[in-house]
């Protein structure tokens, strides 16, 4: 097995890097998805699966990083309730992997739709979620979520709309929802390792990859804790939201054009 370094156009390390910036920022600084913009970004570049799996390792070094803050303060019901539905989703994401092998314009066509259906859950949540009563939902709920979000999770790292669903009517505290979320993906996530290396995604040159991009992890995380006490949540989120639109735009129209 030898590695090569790995040649790619200077819009993919940009693409890269940013979105492995936006990994540590989401975890560190703002308790909000936006690394789901992430796969959607890099796929702009490279093919939709090896965005995902060149995404993955380093999606897990952040986890990491965010475990050693919140490894005390997560809801263990939650994440009893989360844990078999996502393990279920990830093996129903590995099928659609291996069902689509070879096909990056469907791929490029299912990703850019689940960004612009993200996008529409961000400008809705406030209204959706301000008028329900506090509660936690019923099991089959958190069973189904879990999936989706195992699902979301395996095909694109887009599995935070699902498992916001779950968690925001039960009005946990910030510090554990954050931490719910850090536990659920973090072990989603390493448990993704399987099928990806089972897929044939973790190829020694993406791995290249991720050497040359783990540094932008850490600074991704400090950058997140200073923008946290610097930088208007509100302006920053609706700038993703705005970059996370135009790439699936930018996804369902070349998956249209390749068809």
């Amino acid at each position: 097995m030898t590695f090569t370094a790995p040649d790619y156009p200077v819009l993919f390390w940009i693409t890269a890097s940013i979105a492995v910036l936006l990994f540590g920022i989401s975890k560190a600084g703002f308790a909000a998805g936006v690394g789901v913009l992430a796969t959607p970004l890099v796929s702009l570049t490279v093919g939709v699966a090896e965005a995902a799996a060149i995404l993955l390792p380093l999606l897990i070094v952040t986890d990491m990083l965010a475990l050693f803050y919140y490894r005390r303060d997560f809801d263990k019901r939650s994440i009893k309730v989360l844990i078999p539905g996502g393990l279920a989703g990830i093996l129903l994401g590995a099928l659609f992997f291996e069902f689509l092998k070879g096909r990056d314009d469907l791929l490029r066509l299912g990703i850019g739709t689940l960004a612009l259906v993200f996008v529409a859950f961000q400008a809705t949540r406030k209204i959706i979620f301000g008028t329900i009563q506090k509660h936690r939902p019923r099991l089959l709920e958190g069973l189904f979520m879990g999936t989706a979000g195992g699902f979301t999770s395996t095909i694109a790292h887009a599995g935070g709309p699902p498992v916001a669903i779950y968690l925001l009517p039960q009005q946990l505290p910030k510090h554990i929802y954050v931490g719910t979320t850090a536990v659920f993906f973090a072990i989603t996530n390493a448990v993704k390792l399987i099928p990806y290396g089972v897929l044939g995604l973790l190829r020694p040159g993406n791995l290249l990859t991720v050497f040359m991009l783990a540094p932008l992890t850490y600074i991704g995380v400090r950058l997140g804790v200073y923008l946290n006490r610097r930088v208007n949540e509100v302006w920053f989120m609706r700038l993703v939201y705005i970059l996370l639109f135009f790439s699936g735009i930018q996804l369902l129209w070349s998956g249209l054009m390749q068809k």
